[in-house]
């Protein structure tokens, strides 16, 4: 027979399988990985990356996450794939833990908490703002949220202190995330805690003058201006910056969270089966959608700061719940179901099967090839190629297709820890935190719109301009060959 202990890790696991699975297998090096992996190296090798430092510093300055998975690297001993495979597990288990603990506080049934899990394994995305609710991958944004939703059940479990270090701590991995779940809960306390209103109004005070101290002496000075159209130019591609153009289906995709989590909530309230402090929370979460709006038009004159904040991203956590919300109203019917343990119980195994067959679909038939866990590098010849490329001087420059991080599942920087002449993908939204980083990108996009990279005469081109040695590609060319792994060929161009 299964003890408690036993049946919560086997739901845990169901859970981190489904949510793997739906997010259609765990990869490393993939995706924002891109920055995260190259910050964190030049830590463990100081040496690494003395042409593109400006570039990854540019983000990293901002964060906290690189110098700490680099501490844990050093002292621990462990790879950093095996590193970021811990957190991405411990990262999914601190969110069931965080939907367990406020379903568990807002509705009736074990099978609702069951059917609040359920759902939360379907990944989708945040529309057009470049967050998802799930990544294959781990991401400190991901964790920093998991944070935060824990933070949020403390809050309802009236453990405010635990919710502060929460935040504070998820605030270490990703501050934007963290901000968003402080504010959230800066003002549920409010109401929630009147007596805190005087001490409260005082860390306001204090915070708003460090952070002005940081936007006119610190890491953020000169971000209160307005960006020009060359650095807009380098990151117009960046649709999820700018939801003044959002098409009127976006809106109402990111919108209808709001009207959703009103009606569930006054529906429990009619039904009077609100719990002490869930009306703080949804007046916090409300005060979320206030500040979007409040900042769009800063966001709309395209403000530097205002742009970089990405508040787009409130919507994530509006999204998570009324999810709940809904879940949980389907689950009760709002509390007028005789059957509802019966009823939650039926929801729940809906949402499993759903989950189940569509993470099914995922792995299995579209991308059939692809592993539910990967450790490392999946595709061989780019593992292969990038081990050579770590054996090379750390000074010396690559050159590659400009979206090779897609076509390969993971940048040059991040597998063969080399500098690189542009990787597209990364490099441009990684520009709108620096207008001179932004510039070094249009120069590089320009270089490469004029000379053909994948041609001898324009690699060569390229090479004396950018100081470059080393051409990664998957076909012959006439230029000497240096290495091979399988379908992909380095030549030296220097």
């Amino acid at each position: 027979m299964l003890t408690k202990g036993s049946g919560l890790l086997a739901a845990s696991c169901l859970f981190i399988l489904l949510a793997t699975m739906n997010s259609a297998g765990y990869r490393y090096g993939a995706s924002d990985q891109a920055f995260y992996i190259p910050a964190i190296l030049r830590h463990l090798e100081p040496a690494d990356f003395p042409r593109d430092r400006a570039l990854i510093d540019s983000q990293a300055r901002l964060t906290t996450i690189d110098e700490l998975a680099a501490g844990v690297v050093r002292v621990t001993g462990v790879s950093l794939p095996h590193l970021f495979l811990a957190l991405y597990l411990l990262t999914l288990a601190t969110l069931l833990t965080g939907a367990v603990r406020i379903g568990a506080r807002l509705f009736r049934t074990p099978w609702t908490v069951v059917a609040i899990g359920a759902a939360l394994t379907l990944r989708h995305a945040i529309a057009k703002t470049g967050a998802n609710t799930l990544e294959g991958y781990f991401h400190p944004r991901q964790l920093a949220f998991a944070l935060g939703l824990v933070a949020v059940a403390a809050f309802l479990e009236r453990r405010d202190r635990l919710a502060i270090g929460l935040v504070i701590g998820a605030a270490a991995l990703h501050p934007t995330t963290a901000l968003w779940f402080a504010i959230w809960l800066g003002v549920a306390c409010w109401f929630a805690r009147p007596e805190w209103r005087t001490a409260m109004a005082a860390v306001v005070a204090v915070v708003t003058a460090a952070g002005t101290v940081l936007l006119l002496r610190g890491p953020l000075a000169g971000h209160l201006g307005r960006m020009d159209a060359a650095w807009l130019a380098v990151i117009a591609d960046r649709d999820y910056l700018f939801p003044i153009a959002w098409p009127l289906n976006v809106w109402f995709t990111n919108l209808i969270s709001i009207p959703v989590l009103i009606a569930c909530w006054h529906a429990r309230r009619r039904a009077q089966l609100t719990v002490a402090r869930e009306t703080p929370l949804v007046i916090g979460a409300l005060a979320l959608a206030v500040l979007f709006f409040c900042w769009l038009p800063l966001n709309a004159i395209h403000i530097a700061l205002a742009v970089e904040m990405q508040v787009t991203r409130v919507f994530w956590m509006l999204d998570i719940l009324a999810t709940i919300y809904a879940v949980g109203w389907i689950c009760h019917a709002a509390g007028r179901a005789t059957n509802g343990a019966q009823r939650a119980a039926a929801v729940a195994c809906v949402l499993i099967a759903i989950s189940l067959a569509r993470g099914t679909y995922s792995c299995f038939v579209q991308f059939p090839d692809r592993p539910i866990f990967a450790v490392d590098i999946q595709h061989a010849d780019w593992r292969d190629a990038m081990a050579w490329a770590r054996t090379t001087d750390p000074e010396s420059g690559w050159l590659a297709d400009p979206v090779h991080a897609a076509k390969y599942g993971s940048s040059l920087r991040a597998a063969g820890h080399r500098d690189v002449l542009l990787e597209q993908l990364k490099d441009r939204a990684i520009a709108m935190y620096d207008r001179d980083v932004a510039m070094w990108v249009a120069d590089r996009e320009r270089a490469l719109g004029a000379l053909a990279w994948d041609t001898p005469d324009g690699a060569r081109a390229l090479a004396r301009r950018f100081a470059l040695d080393y051409l990664v590609i998957d076909r012959e060319l006439e230029l000497p060959l240096i290495h091979r792994s399988g379908s992909l060929f380095i030549y030296r161009i220097r």
